[in-house]
Protein backbone atom coordinates (compact mmCIF):
# COMPACT_ATOMS: atom_id res chain seq x y z
CA UNK A 1 0.00 0.00 0.00
CA UNK A 2 2.62 2.48 0.82
CA UNK A 3 4.64 2.20 -2.34
CA UNK A 4 1.40 3.25 -4.54
CA UNK A 5 0.59 6.34 -2.77
CA UNK A 6 4.03 7.07 -1.84
CA UNK A 7 5.10 9.72 -5.19
CA UNK A 8 1.60 10.79 -5.24
CA UNK A 9 0.91 14.39 -2.82
CA UNK A 10 -1.79 14.20 -0.89
CA UNK A 11 -5.25 15.96 -2.44
CA UNK A 12 -6.34 18.80 -0.55
CA UNK A 13 -9.66 19.77 0.89
CA UNK A 14 -10.05 22.39 -1.53
CA UNK A 15 -9.77 20.39 -4.61
CA UNK A 16 -11.77 17.30 -3.31
CA UNK A 17 -14.32 20.26 -2.46
CA UNK A 18 -14.26 21.65 -5.91
CA UNK A 19 -14.85 17.75 -7.35
CA UNK A 20 -17.69 17.41 -5.20
CA UNK A 21 -19.63 20.47 -6.40
CA UNK A 22 -18.13 20.19 -9.82
CA UNK A 23 -19.77 16.26 -9.90
CA UNK A 24 -23.01 17.58 -8.58
CA UNK A 25 -23.03 20.26 -10.89
CA UNK A 26 -22.78 18.27 -13.58
CA UNK A 27 -24.90 15.49 -12.28
CA UNK A 28 -28.03 18.22 -11.64
CA UNK A 29 -29.02 19.42 -15.47
CA UNK A 30 -28.61 16.69 -18.52
CA UNK A 31 -26.11 17.68 -21.09
CA UNK A 32 -27.89 18.55 -24.16
CA UNK A 33 -27.47 15.74 -26.41
CA UNK A 34 -30.30 16.13 -29.29
CA UNK A 35 -29.68 17.46 -32.63
CA UNK A 36 -32.75 19.79 -33.96
CA UNK A 37 -33.98 16.33 -35.91
CA UNK A 38 -34.02 14.23 -33.06
CA UNK A 39 -35.89 17.33 -30.67
CA UNK A 40 -38.44 17.26 -33.69
CA UNK A 41 -39.02 13.42 -33.61
CA UNK A 42 -38.72 12.64 -29.77
CA UNK A 43 -41.56 15.78 -29.11
CA UNK A 44 -43.71 14.45 -32.20
CA UNK A 45 -43.43 10.67 -31.02
CA UNK A 46 -44.03 11.39 -27.53
CA UNK A 47 -47.16 13.42 -28.72
CA UNK A 48 -48.94 11.26 -30.96
CA UNK A 49 -48.64 8.64 -27.74
CA UNK A 50 -49.92 10.65 -25.14
CA UNK A 51 -52.71 11.80 -27.56
CA UNK A 52 -53.05 7.78 -28.56
CA UNK A 53 -53.72 6.82 -24.98
CA UNK A 54 -56.27 10.03 -24.26
CA UNK A 55 -57.91 8.61 -27.38
CA UNK A 56 -58.22 5.37 -25.48
CA UNK A 57 -58.65 6.22 -22.64
CA UNK A 58 -61.40 8.90 -22.96
CA UNK A 59 -62.38 9.19 -26.61
CA UNK A 60 -60.14 12.02 -27.94
CA UNK A 61 -57.20 14.01 -27.17
CA UNK A 62 -58.13 16.39 -24.07
CA UNK A 63 -56.00 16.76 -20.84
CA UNK A 64 -53.59 13.86 -20.55
CA UNK A 65 -52.77 15.05 -24.40
CA UNK A 66 -52.19 18.27 -23.02
CA UNK A 67 -50.16 17.58 -20.40
CA UNK A 68 -48.05 15.15 -22.41
CA UNK A 69 -47.18 17.94 -25.12
CA UNK A 70 -46.08 20.71 -21.95
CA UNK A 71 -43.70 18.49 -20.69
CA UNK A 72 -42.45 16.52 -23.68
CA UNK A 73 -42.16 20.27 -25.20
CA UNK A 74 -40.16 21.12 -22.10
CA UNK A 75 -37.95 18.07 -22.17
CA UNK A 76 -37.09 19.18 -25.80
CA UNK A 77 -36.38 22.05 -24.86
CA UNK A 78 -33.82 21.65 -22.33
CA UNK A 79 -32.07 18.54 -24.55
CA UNK A 80 -31.30 19.92 -27.57
CA UNK A 81 -27.83 20.88 -28.60
CA UNK A 82 -27.48 24.68 -28.31
CA UNK A 83 -26.65 24.59 -31.90
CA UNK A 84 -30.21 23.68 -32.66
CA UNK A 85 -32.25 25.91 -30.14
CA UNK A 86 -34.24 27.27 -32.37
CA UNK A 87 -35.79 23.85 -33.30
CA UNK A 88 -37.25 23.20 -29.93
CA UNK A 89 -40.24 26.02 -30.42
CA UNK A 90 -40.44 25.07 -33.93
CA UNK A 91 -40.85 21.39 -32.85
CA UNK A 92 -43.63 22.04 -30.62
CA UNK A 93 -46.85 23.02 -32.68
CA UNK A 94 -45.91 20.88 -35.35
CA UNK A 95 -46.10 17.93 -33.26
CA UNK A 96 -49.27 19.39 -31.63
CA UNK A 97 -51.07 19.35 -34.93
CA UNK A 98 -49.54 15.84 -36.13
CA UNK A 99 -50.75 14.48 -32.53
CA UNK A 100 -54.03 16.14 -33.22
CA UNK A 101 -54.38 15.26 -36.60
CA UNK A 102 -53.59 11.31 -35.64
CA UNK A 103 -55.90 10.88 -32.56
CA UNK A 104 -58.97 13.37 -33.26
CA UNK A 105 -62.43 12.18 -32.79
CA UNK A 106 -64.78 11.53 -36.30
CA UNK A 107 -67.72 10.89 -34.14
CA UNK A 108 -68.23 7.97 -37.09
CA UNK A 109 -68.99 10.76 -39.75
CA UNK A 110 -65.84 9.67 -41.74
CA UNK A 111 -63.78 12.26 -43.45
CA UNK A 112 -65.98 15.39 -42.24
CA UNK A 113 -66.07 13.98 -38.94
CA UNK A 114 -62.39 13.29 -38.88
CA UNK A 115 -62.26 17.29 -40.25
CA UNK A 116 -64.61 18.12 -37.68
CA UNK A 117 -62.69 16.40 -34.84
CA UNK A 118 -59.36 18.29 -36.29
CA UNK A 119 -60.64 21.94 -35.82
CA UNK A 120 -62.53 21.33 -32.55
CA UNK A 121 -59.32 19.40 -31.03
CA UNK A 122 -57.28 22.52 -32.23
CA UNK A 123 -59.96 25.14 -30.74
CA UNK A 124 -60.36 23.53 -27.53
CA UNK A 125 -56.76 22.45 -26.67
CA UNK A 126 -55.16 25.96 -28.09
CA UNK A 127 -54.30 26.86 -24.38
CA UNK A 128 -52.22 23.70 -23.93
CA UNK A 129 -50.73 24.77 -27.70
CA UNK A 130 -49.66 28.11 -26.48
CA UNK A 131 -48.40 26.23 -22.43
CA UNK A 132 -46.02 24.23 -23.87
CA UNK A 133 -44.78 26.30 -27.47
CA UNK A 134 -44.41 29.52 -24.53
CA UNK A 135 -42.49 27.18 -22.22
CA UNK A 136 -40.01 25.65 -25.09
CA UNK A 137 -39.40 29.11 -25.95
CA UNK A 138 -38.53 30.73 -22.71
CA UNK A 139 -36.61 27.73 -21.98
CA UNK A 140 -34.75 28.43 -25.14
CA UNK A 141 -34.69 32.07 -24.77
CA UNK A 142 -32.64 31.84 -21.18
CA UNK A 143 -30.26 28.80 -22.44
CA UNK A 144 -29.08 31.15 -25.41
CA UNK A 145 -28.83 34.31 -23.22
CA UNK A 146 -26.43 32.36 -20.67
CA UNK A 147 -24.46 31.02 -23.68
CA UNK A 148 -20.91 32.63 -24.37
CA UNK A 149 -20.78 34.29 -27.54
CA UNK A 150 -17.02 33.83 -28.07
CA UNK A 151 -15.61 34.11 -31.64
CA UNK A 152 -12.99 31.70 -32.26
CA UNK A 153 -10.24 32.62 -33.92
CA UNK A 154 -8.77 31.20 -37.06
CA UNK A 155 -5.82 28.81 -35.82
CA UNK A 156 -3.71 30.35 -38.72
CA UNK A 157 -4.32 33.85 -36.53
CA UNK A 158 -1.57 34.82 -34.84
CA UNK A 159 -1.59 35.09 -31.03
CA UNK A 160 -0.66 38.91 -31.33
CA UNK A 161 -3.43 41.29 -30.52
CA UNK A 162 -5.21 42.72 -33.95
CA UNK A 163 -4.42 46.34 -34.80
CA UNK A 164 -2.50 47.78 -37.74
CA UNK A 165 0.51 46.41 -39.52
CA UNK A 166 3.51 47.82 -38.75
CA UNK A 167 5.38 49.89 -42.08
Amino acid sequence: MGARTAGRPKPSAASRTAGISGATRSSRWPRPRLTGLGTGALTTVVTVLGGSLDALLFHGPGVLFGLVFVAVSVAGAVCVRPYDLVAAPVAAPIAFAVGIILTADDGGGGLVGRALGVFTGLAVLTGWLYTGTVLAALIVGVRALRRPSRRRRSPRCSEAPRGRSPR
